[in-house]
């Protein structure tokens, strides 16, 4: 092979090296850079309260008492009043479940309109109504299993 060959060789390969550093970097850029709404605005953000749920007036009577009907816990009873029951792992939770399928906030239970509402509270493993998956605030029939984990409660009157 002629030297001018192999020189031109030589140029193109560095030639290919370089524009594959060149795409690497814009792609790099590319997704480090930020959209407009992702920046930081130099005041930290209140996080919401979470808003009660509308709920449709179904039930005239609601239970009186939350009741653990499987797990650890069985046949403890949670008696309900005005306030809401947390369930979790964490220490301050109303109920506290130690079970590794079980966020440490995992769901909250509260009356509103004249029912007991359950909300996810963003747990790993979700909160189910019967055989239903909840994602948002939906009303606790009376008899009807809560499941948390492996941990089933009841809205009894």
């Amino acid at each position: 092979m002629s030297e001018l060959a192999l020189t031109l060789i030589r140029l193109a390969f560095l030639g290919l090296l370089w524009l594959f550093v060149l795409m690497t970097v814009l792609v790099l850029r590319k997704d480090l850079r930020q959209p407009a709404e992702a920046r930081p605005t130099g005041r930290p953000r209140q996080p919401k309260a979470p808003k009660p749920a509308k709920v449709a007036r179904q039930a005239k009577v609601r239970g009186t008492k939350l009741v653990v009907t499987e797990g650890p816990l069985t046949g403890t009873v949670i008696p309900l009043n005005t306030a809401q029951v947390t369930i979790g792992r964490a220490p301050d939770s109303t109920v506290v479940i130690d079970d590794d399928y079980a966020s440490s906030r995992h769901a909250r239970v509260y009356p509103s309109e004249g029912a007991w509402v359950v909300e996810d509270l963003g747990s790993t493993n979700g909160t189910w109504i019967d055989r239903t998956r909840i994602t948002t605030p939906t009303v606790l029939p009376v008899g009807v299993p809560l499941r948390v984990g492996r941990t089933t409660l009841q809205l009894q009157r």
